[in-house]
């Protein structure tokens, strides 16, 4: 835990009472804040009750008194309109922050030497976080890792000297933390998301450019024009920009080059990295995400043999074309967190001969947008309630199956996979749909098909997981 000694002896409301809000009110309880915590969610109230978080409605406590108003970041601030603790804040004039605000304000008063390297973007976010932690820690170095993936940021060590910080920042959170200032911030990609909830891409994009604008270092993916435009700015008003490009040859910055991951100075061009062989990273997504890696691991001074061990030995991510067995000339894939179309594109633009199960609860759109990727795919296999939709949108273009369950459809791909003459046949989990109506969520559908696969005669499991 991280205490949070800058509002000792003072009072703090804290609204929204899940795991990183409870988590975020024992920091501020360790570090002698008076907190005063409410949840909608009645059972979120109890529990919290239960573990000796002092509970009142915020609706009526006397808000003149009370130094900050921490939020948490699901909560809306903005859009489609501000919650009503938030419109009691306002009124009080007290000021609105989140758990990562409080982070970076006790990473500052600490006055130690520990490197925070966080990463925004529609997406990549996580794979990135991950991939810069497991770098780190591979050369050595004390890495800690949280935020929007894994652990609350305030669950981490407290900042000591040499240890580094590698924090996912969603746009909610970046919401809530004015004063967020990495050493070496990452903005990956910029495309239209959480509109509900910002209200329009410029808001959006506003908020994740408020990653790099105070970062020491601002690395920044220039692949799209949302984020071209940021970058340009930047460097503008005398930031040190460094830009990456997954599809360009940058002058300055890094960029890649097929497998080779290139580092360009003043237009003088060497090859730091390649991701040549490297499973868990295929794909040009990824090319982009690696880029985003080694610019931060460069910036806090691993070498290039660190860098290429760390890229070299990731396990990538559970859920997110995780490998997870091979069978000859067979490979299984899960990417299970593929819950809409846009979602399977990078997966089905990285095998060339895809066994494609597909399928769930669908989402809006269908896949009529993954159509110039059905030459990759041999056959589908499709499931859920959206395996008739999907038969449709496939029509004669792909040779396709209806396997209504995911057990059949792994069982059916498989032995079709092993018949094909290919070099490397891929069974494909990538449902483009949500998993609601056959699993609790994506994470029990992509364990259920792990499960399946390694109960195959003569597969051979890759990576650790269960």
């Amino acid at each position: 835990m991280i205490p949070i000694h800058g509002f000792a002896g003072r009072k703090v409301a804290l609204f929204g009472l899940g795991g990183s809000g409870i988590a975020t009110a024992r920091a501020l309880i360790a570090g002698g804040a008076e907190v005063t915590a409410w949840d909608d969610n009645p059972e979120s109230v109890a529990r919290a009750d239960a573990e000796g978080v002092a509970v009142a409605d915020l609706r009526q406590v006397d808000w003149s008194g009370l130094a900050s108003f921490v939020l948490s970041p699901g909560v809306p601030l903005t859009h489609p309109k501000p919650h009503w603790s938030v419109d009691l804040a306002h009124a009080a004039g007290v000021e609105i922050i989140g758990d990562i605000e409080l982070f970076a304000r006790e990473r500052r008063a600490a006055g130690v030497d520990a490197p925070l390297i966080a990463i925004t973007g529609t997406n990549g976010k996580s794979t990135t976080t991950a991939l810069i932690a497991h770098m780190l820690k591979a050369a050595g170095r004390d890495t800690q890792m949280g935020g929007n993936i894994g652990k609350a940021v305030l669950t981490l060590d407290p900042p000591a000297p040499g240890r580094h910080y590698v924090v996912e920042c969603s746009s909610y959170q970046i919401d809530l933390a004015p004063s967020l200032d990495p050493t070496a911030g990452i903005l990956l990609n910029l495309t239209p998301d959480h509109i509900d909830r910002h209200g329009t891409m410029q808001h959006y994009s506003a908020v994740k450019a408020r990653l790099v604008e105070a970062s020491e270092t601002a690395i920044i993916g220039i692949d799209d024009s949302y984020c071209a435009g940021i970058a340009d700015r930047l460097e503008r008003t005398g930031r040190e920009v460094v830009r990456i490009s997954k599809r360009l040859a940058v002058t300055d910055g890094f960029y890649a080059d097929g497998a080779s991951l290139l580092q360009a100075t003043h237009g003088r061009t060497r090859r730091i990295a390649s991701l040549e062989g490297i499973g868990s990273l295929r794909g040009q997504h990824n090319a982009q995400n690696a880029l985003a890696a080694v610019a931060a691991c460069t910036k806090v001074g691993l070498s290039a043999a660190h860098i290429q061990n760390g890229l070299d030995t990731f396990p990538g991510l559970a859920h997110r074309m995780e490998q997870v067995g091979r069978r000859g000339r067979v490979l299984f894939v899960n990417d299970s967190k593929a819950t809409n179309a846009d979602a399977a594109a990078p997966a089905l633009s990285s095998f060339a001969r895809i066994y494609w199960i597909a399928g769930g609860l669908p989402k809006e759109g269908g896949i009529g947008s993954l159509r110039s990727y059905f030459p990759r795919v041999a056959k589908a296999y499709l499931i859920g309630e959206a395996a008739p939709s999907f038969a449709a949108a496939l029509g004669d273009t792909v040779s396709y199956e209806i396997s209504g369950t995911l057990d059949a459809a792994v069982a059916h791909a498989a032995q079709d996979a092993a018949a094909d003459g290919a070099d490397e046949a891929v069974v494909l989990l990538s449902p483009a749909c949500a998993s609601f109506d056959q699993f609790r969520n994506f994470e029990v559908r992509g364990d259920a098909f792990r499960t399946a696969v390694r109960g195959l005669q003569g597969v051979d499991p890759i990576g650790g997981r269960g």
